[in-house]
């Protein structure tokens, strides 16, 4: 009798429903699949999912079944794995990978690609990626990392499809089909001129759609430009996402070309930046759940200490009032309203400027006018909270003065949070610190300072 079939039964895959690739039960038929040692249902479950997928499934998991799963998925190891993984566990995963796996994942990956893997990685294990490249790419490889950290030429990629200015739409199309070594996705081809400089690209689109004897050089975008390869990478994603620029050749001292970036690397450090601003204004740097308790101590303990700092200011302020709060115990209860009205309203501020400065709509030209728009903003907001706190403090306690103290109060705080937001990032970025770094500490300290001296300071006047 012949024996019945052992493969695994996967869920059908849902070509629209995008939530396939890690639902609850892949997960758990591949978990299962490592515990039990299964190695051909293992394949069969990681099959249909994107080198991205299982970069996340890598990172959800502990270290023990992560090197156990690397371990029984063998030669089966893709290298766009690698280049999807985060920083904090691809090292890790890396060291996980047997020689010759890590060396065939490697050879498969785009020179860009593979300068992403190599920055953030021990002296070691950078050799042993770059003996696993062939010469040719070796080379490229550690040409790109001469560039410095952070700057175009870290971020393209070497493999350019480039064509003689003086070449018709034919001659460049029976370039391409001879050649076996086509970069696997491109848009542009670049023309150059006898020295390597880049005079224009055409797109693909426009090549297999035009009439063989068509001169190239009439068919180059309009948009056409290119990068030096020592610029910043966020000034690079940003020219992109101004100019609504596909790819771009990067070029060096001399103007000739030395690779070419694409959107799809743009656009990663465009989300980068904005993760990167995200956790910053947080206060938690590059943290990622893959961490290890005492790594997220590490990092979080220096902006807890800040806040602690500036809460022990706060208190100071508050201090000098203890006269007063013990003449009028309700102050107490009432005075976290303003601060926190004051600490969100700021908030709020500070993240538009942030935000604005990153994509560079907030420039010396118009802060004048951003700053007197949220002064404003503060200003009507803190009218509008007096009225409703005023009486609040007044049904509550049965002191009208008591209410006109908490509204005038709001309103000075409000418009302070208002300025301070922008201000305060201003500022930032003018001395050379990273504003989402740093704000949040700053306004919510000057909010809080403001609230309270300006609650207190006018119930001492006022009611006293």
């Amino acid at each position: 009798m012949a024996e019945p079939d052992q493969t695994p039964v996967l869920p059908e895959r849902d070509d629209e429903d995008d939530a396939y690739a890690l639902r609850d039960d892949v997960i758990r038929t591949i978990r299962d699949a490592v515990e039990s040692e299964d190695r051909e249902a293992l394949v069969a479950a990681l099959e249909p999912l994107h080198p991205a997928d299982i970069a996340d499934l890598l990172e959800q998991m502990e270290p023990g079944p992560r090197q156990r799963l690397i371990a029984l998925y063998g030669t089966e190891f893709d290298g766009e794995i690698l280049s999807e993984l985060d920083e904090s566990i691809r090292e890790d995963v890396i060291a996980s990978l047997p020689p010759e796996v890590l060396s065939e994942a490697v050879r498969m990956l785009e020179s860009d690609d593979v300068v992403d893997l190599l920055e953030d990685l021990e002296p070691e294990q950078q050799d042993a990626i770059l003996e696993a490249l062939d010469r040719p790419e070796r080379v490229a490889v550690q040409r790109a990392l001469s560039f410095p950290e952070g700057s175009a030429g870290r971020l393209m990629q070497r493999e350019v499809v480039t064509a003689p200015q003086h070449w018709t739409v034919g001659d460049a199309i029976d370039f391409m089909r001879a050649r076996l070594d086509l970069p696997e996705q491109f848009y542009h081809i670049v023309l150059v001129d006898p020295r390597h400089r880049p005079v224009g690209h055409v797109t693909l689109g426009k090549v297999m759609s035009s009439d063989r004897v068509t001169p190239l050089i009439d068919l180059q975008e309009p948009s056409f430009r290119t990068i030096p390869a020592e610029q910043d990478e966020e000034d690079v994603a940003y020219a992109f996402n101004q100019y609504h620029l596909i790819s771009a050749p990067v070029v060096d001292e001399d103007g000739r070309l030395v690779g070419v970036i694409t959107i799809d690397d743009a656009m990663i450090v465009l989300s980068d930046e904005n993760e990167e601003d995200l956790l910053l204004l947080a206060g938690v740097g590059d943290e990622s759940i893959a961490d290890r308790t005492l790594q997220i101590v590490r990092q979080r303990f220096p902006w807890l200490l800040a806040n602690l700092a500036t809460a022990i200011l706060a208190s100071l302020v508050i201090a000098q009032f203890e006269s007063t709060l013990q003449a009028i115990v309700a102050l107490a209860v009432l005075m976290p309203i303003v601060a926190s009205m004051g600490g969100n309203a700021g908030t709020q501020s500070m993240t538009v400027a942030v935000r604005a400065l990153a994509t560079r709509d907030l420039t010396g030209s118009n802060a004048f006018r951003v700053i007197r728009r949220e002064v404003g903003a503060g200003l009507l907001n803190g009218l509008l909270f007096a009225v409703i706190m005023g009486v609040i403090g007044w049904v509550w306690f049965g002191t009208l003065m008591l209410g006109v103290v908490l509204g005038l109060a709001m309103v000075i705080n409000l418009v302070v949070a208002g300025l301070a937001g922008v201000l305060v990032p201003l500022v930032l970025e003018k001395i050379g610190v990273d504003p989402a770094l740093a704000s949040g500490t700053f306004v919510t300290t000057v909010t809080d300072v403001v609230g309270f001296f300006a609650f207190l300071g006018l119930a001492g006047i006022l009611l006293l």
